[in-house]
Order: structure tokens, then C-alpha cells, then sequence
């Protein structure tokens, strides 16, 4: 099996696991996601050799309401991470967000908030960490601060441009509109409300689509087959 593991020196890593389809191995109840684990590797070329592994912790418990979201965030980092690049920060920060994610045990709305802000902050430090950090705090137009109540179209290849008397002329590329809020709340990691949520997802989602490319992301099949009764604009 070819495994990836997230190590916080080496970043993404990925080795050929032997044995581990046999009926009794022994690596196979700790080769899972979101699994802490010390592991040794011999490196060769673009894939090593796993020459030893071992538990390292508790593993994070996702519950079924989360869990999907658990498998997006793995996905954004398969995707997304060259190999052998350590993140040390990002690493910290993918810690931070299973702690999130598995602290959620029941809930009543059916996309609790707290789901949602942790992704939205796991998404922008991913960002960030790749150099592709967004512009949350000034009109790239004007350089005047963002104000909460203004509307601006957000042009992925540029930043946040103010909409003039309801209108912006196109400047081409992609954009997605918004209120000056809700970057605010981006910035901060922290969102006054539902619709700032909203908003901050459409652009997130938007951004990471740039470097995602045209293949579907997994995770949100899963959705689809896991989830029916949950809209997939709840990733």
C-alpha cells in the first residue's frame, strides 16, 4: 500500500507499506487517518520504504457528522503539499483543526458553526503556508482599509476592489463578491454570523480552486454518498 503521512519536519511523505494487506498484519490497525504515529522510513526517489511505525497517541475520534470534513482537510494536503516540504506551522495547524473536529459531539443545526469557522481557518493558514496568502485587509484598487459595510468584488488573481454606486468594471479573471465583513472575519478567524460564513466559503472555495485544478475533490463525493440530506455547500 502507498501510504502519505504528514510529518511536522519533512511535510508529506509518501512510502510503500509492505505487508500491510496480509490478514494478520500488524500495521494495518494503525496505518488510518488522523492516527498520530512514529514512524521510520528509508527514502528512495519520490517513494521510501516504511521500515518501522508505531502509535504515538490517542487517535482523533471524527464522529459521522464530521468526519467528512476530517477527509477534506486530508485531501487539501494530498493535493496540495509537495512532497518532503516541511510545514511546521501548518502542521500545528492541522493538529489544531482534528482537535476541532473531534471536540464536535452533537449537534443541533445540521452544519454547526464551529465546524465551519474550523475549516474556514484551516483553509487560510493552508494558504498562507503554500504563499498564496489572500488579501483580507485593503482594496488593492485604492489602499483604502476595508470597511465592514462595503460590498467588493474579490479577484483571485489580484484581491478585494470595491464596488462603486452597485457596480464594478471587470478587470477579468474570476472574482467573487462580497462584504468588506466578512474578510474582515476571515482575517481574524472569527465570524459575527451565518451569512459571514457564507461568504468567506464562496471565496475560500473559490481560491483553493485555483491550485485544486479541474479534478473533483473526493471528500466531496463522499458527501454526496454519505450525507444525502446535507448540501454540499456545507464544505
Amino acid at each position: 500500500m502507498i501510504v502519505d503521512f504528514f510529518i511536522a519536519t519533512h511535510g508529506r511523505v509518501s512510502v510503500v507499506a509492505r505487508g500491510v494487506r496480509r490478514a494478520r498484519s500488524r500495521l494495518a490497525p494503525l496505518l488510518q487517518p488522523f492516527q498520530p504515529l512514529l514512524v521510520s522510513w528509508v527514502a528512495r526517489g519520490e517513494l521510501g520504504t516504511l521500515t518501522a511505525v508505531e502509535s504515538d497517541g490517542v487517535p482523533h475520534t471524527l464522529n459521522r457528522r464530521v468526519l467528512i470534513s476530517g477527509f477534506y482537510i486530508n485531501e487539501l494536503l494530498v493535493r496540495l503539499l509537495h512532497r518532503d516540504d516541511p510545514h511546521i506551522a501548518l502542521f500545528q495547524a492541522y493538529l489544531t483543526v482534528l482537535q476541532q473536529l473531534a471536540a464536535i459531539e452533537h449537534a443541533v443545526d445540521p452544519v454547526p458553526q464551529e465546524e465551519q469557522v474550523a475549516l474556514r481557518v484551516f483553509e487560510t493558514k493552508l494558504l498562507n503556508e503554500l504563499g498564496y496568502a489572500l488579501i483580507l485587509d485593503h482594496d488593492v484598487k485604492s489602499g483604502a482599509p476595508l470597511q465592514e459595510d462595503a460590498l467588493y468584488h474579490y479577484h483571485l488573481d489580484r484581491g478585494p476592489m470595491a464596488v462603486e454606486g452597485g457596480y464594478h468594471t471587470s478587470q477579468g479573471g474570476e472574482m467573487v463578491k462580497l462584504h468588506g465583513s466578512s474578510l474582515l472575519d476571515l482575517a481574524r478567524g472569527a465570524f459575527r454570523d451565518h451569512s459571514s460564513l457564507r461568504e468567506s466559503k464562496r471565496l475560500m472555495r473559490a481560491a483553493l480552486g485555483l491550485h485544486l485544478g479541474s479534478k473533483p475533490l473526493h471528500s466531496r463525493g463522499l458527501l454526496h454518498g454519505l450525507q444525502p440530506a446535507t448540501p454540499e455547500k456545507n464544505r
